[in-house]
């Protein structure tokens, strides 16, 4: 879909920039070919108004998605997502100790976000701005009812193939004791930290997913690498993100590192909280803001 809305907007402006050249084709100087006209839009990025109506409709799309469908879809994003701790692992325990090390072991965090977002699976930060954006633009309960049933399904979903992943590797015979401990050990840094310092790294999360979304349909066959680069900000801030950091927070307790308790009241609650906030109190009323006056 997000192709077809980027050819229709690339056919408006084609369409337009043929009109101008015919009108001023009589006007001395006047050079540009068609060829160059269609290299020129080609070159070009979707306005900031193509951008919102491609993440609105998608959000269209997922929250009238059955939810048989929205449920494996997400649980199919936990899954993915647990990769990206254990490629941190895998990193880690092959390089050195050193103080660039952990600058390189956080580009395996981006490793779950890639497997999700290019393979289109259900992950709830992203419907932070995707699903928001269409309750904003037609504000009503029917609307806010399909927001919360989609966030509801698709977090719960998540959690389950995190927990899950994490019930796989703590159990059955498929880490090393190395690459186990590594994840452990990568996993202890959401321990130890209050509520407000969770609550404002998960703003900062869920800020950086939302850009990331809101960043894709513009970046044609970049969209690789602004995954990495939006993912990885996030592990080497030390930001929180609530379904990454779910699978972190399973493998500390199922370890006996971390009482469930501890778990939900000092990471899901501020976390999922500020992913909320970061997603779409400020992303999504900015992203919103900049276009209501063209739409």
């Amino acid at each position: 879909m997000i192709a077809r809305l980027k050819r229709s907007a690339k056919s408006d402006h084609l369409r337009k920039a043929r009109l101008r050249k015919a009108s001023d084709a009589d006007e001395p100087g006047n050079q540009i070919t068609a060829r160059e006209v269609e290299d020129i839009e080609e070159r070009s990025s979707p306005r900031t108004p193509v951008i919102y109506e491609i993440v609105r409709r998608l959000g269209d799309e997922e929250m009238a998605r059955p939810i048989t469908s929205l449920w494996w879809s997400g649980v199919a994003a936990g899954l993915s997502i647990s990769f990206s701790l254990l490629a941190q692992a895998i990193i880690q325990t092959h390089l050195p100790p050193s103080p660039w090390r952990p600058l390189i072991t956080d580009f395996g965090y981006s490793i779950g976000f890639v497997m999700v977002v290019m393979s289109r699976q259900q992950l709830f930060t992203e419907s932070t701005i995707t699903a928001v954006l269409p309750v904003m633009a037609e504000l009503s309960l029917a609307n806010l009812a399909k927001l919360t049933r989609m966030w509801v399904i698709v977090l719960l979903a998540n959690f389950f193939g995190t927990l899950f992943a994490a019930l796989f590797c703590s159990f059955a015979p498929v880490l090393t004791p190395e690459l186990y401990q590594g994840m452990l050990e990568i996993s202890r840094h959401i321990i130890g930290n209050g509520f407000g310092e969770m609550f404002f790294r998960g703003v900062a999360a869920g800020f950086l997913i939302a850009a990331m979304v809101w960043l894709i349909p513009g970046a044609e066959g970049a969209q690789f690498y602004v995954i990495v680069m939006m993912t990885w900000l996030i592990s080497a801030g030390s930001f929180m993100h609530i379904v990454a950091g779910s699978m972190e927070g399973f493998m500390l307790v199922l370890s006996g590192a971390l009482p469930w308790h501890s778990m939900i009241t000092g990471f899901v609650l501020p976390v999922l909280t500020g992913n909320i906030v970061g997603g779409t109190a400020l992303f999504a009323l900015i992203a919103y803001a900049q276009v209501m006056k063209e739409i």
